[in-house]
């Protein structure tokens, strides 16, 4: 066995032990006992990279799903505002639980729509996914309505909160948001969940 053979099939062999610890599937017995090629070891690696970034209903939402869930049909530009807020909390390497909370967030504020200035009917200077003021100090208004930098805004805040990982998803937001209705985040909770799962899964 070469130095390469035997430094990748370690390298197999670490990979599919992280994969069956994590419950992910991994190569068999019989096929780590020869030895692995380059194109194994990618594409272990690649496999197990791909079925961790597919969060689990557990860990997208923890406490089980809340009473009075409401839901409807995004169209195009509503679901890629969520990738948005999905791969903002990738970059800062943030667990699913926060993608959850922050898509259920702006289901509540804005129903994932990249809001303007409203006029009459605008709250404040509220705008954006996330209907961040720019009075409040959240950035402005170009910042506040990028997905990206709203999103990442809101995770700031998020990761701020002490135990927001094990509380209640309207109790995060709310302590982020500090919102007139405080209770109605969590009727986005599912929604948010059956989103990241749909676009995950892609």
């Amino acid at each position: 066995m070469t130095v390469f053979a035997t430094y990748t099939r370690k390298a197999l062999l670490a990979t599919a032990g992280i994969a069956m610890a994590a419950g992910l599937a991994g190569p068999t017995s019989a096929a780590l006992a020869a030895d692995p090629t380059p194109t194994q070891a990618v594409t272990v690696a690649q496999t197990v990279a791909e079925q961790a970034d597919k969060p689990t209903t557990e860990q997208l939402m923890p406490n089980g799903v809340p009473g009075d869930q409401s839901s409807f049909t995004p169209n195009a530009e509503q679901l890629d505002n969520a990738r948005k807020i999905i791969d903002a909390g990738k970059d800062l390497n943030l667990p699913p639980r926060a993608w959850t909370i922050a898509i259920a967030t702006a289901l509540q504020e804005s129903k994932l729509e990249n809001l303007g200035h409203l006029g009459d009917r605008n709250d404040h200077d509220s705008q954006g996914l996330f209907q961040q003021r720019p009075s409040s100090g959240w950035g402005s208004v170009e910042q506040i309505t990028d997905p990206d930098y709203s999103a990442k805004a809101f995770y700031k805040g998020l990761t701020q909160v002490d135990g927001w990982e094990d509380m209640p998803l309207t109790v995060a937001a709310q302590t982020v948001q500090v919102s007139a209705y405080p209770d109605h985040y969590a009727q986005w909770e599912k929604m948010a969940a059956d989103i990241i799962t749909d676009i995950t899964n892609k």
